[in-house]
């Protein structure tokens, strides 16, 4: 048996493939190259959901500026209990009072709800009032909108939807496997996306790229870089934004990411010089895994430039595992649906190793 089901088929999906040998990711028939940076959150969203609900309209972006503004009606559950809590603790939360079902409205609804849920938590917890979706916006523009109560430059909407596109789906990963086992028992798409948010909170799938940024602020120079590492390696700490399940070199992902920041410097929050820092960073740490660990190929993984990325948009690090759901959460949507159209109930068997009853004599 495999540990962690690693190399086992457990479905056939026309949505992506993720090839680890050569670092490629294919959305849909199109290279991760051709979308990231060109296409908006709205296109991909159309093109994993094409074929999966009756009349799809070409353009989602109206439908999907809609459903924003329907969900911010349980913006008013926010109460006390939950702005104690994570932002993705009290998105979800907020998440599970949309109406389950299976059509496309409740798709749109449950798209919608990372978005409007995680920008009006951060502002509540900032102790600023929510803002009111904006139905002429896109979904990228107006998510910065009613994080920062400010609008976005046309560089920094490019950059968020390249984010969000970047990581709307990426074969089946532990959220996408959740919400796909969910979605074969018929418990419905709300089901299935909230237990692909509560898979996504974990620190070994989406809730890596806050630590990049704590890594980085506590090293602080790059002259520091090395005897950081070297310590935290010393003590057996994973070093988030490095490593990957999958891809044997380098995360595809990464590199968009990358140049998505790279062409926010001239309008972005980041401090002057920060690129740089984080590039000696990750020279540091490939170079010391490389000393360390000659026998694994361990390399930049999708979370650590998604920290820059986010962290130039004003996004607060707490949150970053949000925003993570508000790309994710279409491709959910679409294996879930891919599940339904064609897939059995998944019951996988296991192998029992516990103590047998002792026979009677």
């Amino acid at each position: 048996m495999s540990d962690g089901l690693e190399g086992v088929v457990a479905a056939d999906t026309v949505l992506s493939e993720v090839d680890g040998q050569a670092g490629r990711l294919i959305i849909r028939g199109h290279d991760l190259d051709e979308l990231a940076g060109r296409a908006r959150y709205e296109d991909v969203l159309r093109l994993l959901w094409d074929g999966f609900f009756d009349d799809l309209p070409t353009d989602l972006t109206p439908a999907l500026a809609a459903a924003r503004a329907e969900v911010f009606a349980e913006v008013a559950a926010l109460d006390t209990g939950l702005l104690d809590r994570t932002p993705i603790e009290a998105m979800r939360a907020l998440t599970a009072r949309l109406a389950d079902g299976d059509e496309l409205e409740v798709a749109l609804r449950l798209t919608a709800a990372p978005a409007v849920f995680t920008a009006a938590v951060v502002r509540a917890q900032s102790g600023e009032a929510p803002i009111r979706p904006d139905p002429g916006l896109s979904h990228a523009a107006d998510i910065l909108r009613m994080v920062r109560g400010a609008p976005a430059g046309r560089a920094e909407v490019t950059g968020l939807d390249t984010y969000l596109v970047t990581v709307s789906d990426h074969g089946l990963n532990a959220s996408t496997f959740a919400a796909r086992v969910i979605a074969s028992t018929r418990a419905g798409l709300a089901s299935a996306v909230l237990g692909g948010i509560s898979a996504l909170k974990g620190p070994l799938h989406g809730g890596a790229p806050g630590p990049v940024i704590d890594m980085l602020d506590e090293i602080g120079r790059p002259e520091n870089a090395r005897a950081w590492i070297e310590e935290a390696m010393d003590r057996g700490d994973r070093l988030m934004g490095f490593g990957h399940r999958v891809y044997k070199v380098r995360d595809p992902r990464a590199d968009a990411l990358k140049a998505a920041v790279r062409r926010l410097l001239d309008a972005s929050n980041l401090p002057p010089g920060r690129l740089e820092f984080a590039e000696a960073v990750e020279a540091s740490v490939l170079a010391i895994l490389k000393e360390r660990k000659p026998n694994r190929s361990l390399d930049t993984n999708v979370e650590f430039y998604t920290a820059l990325l986010l962290e130039a948009l004003g996004l607060p690090p707490s949150a970053f595992t949000c925003v993570f759901a508000m790309g994710r959460v279409g491709g959910w949507i679409a294996h879930a649906r891919e599940q339904l159209v064609g897939g059995r109930l998944i019951r996988p068997a296991s192998r029992y190793i516990g103590p047998m009853p002792l026979q009677a004599a």
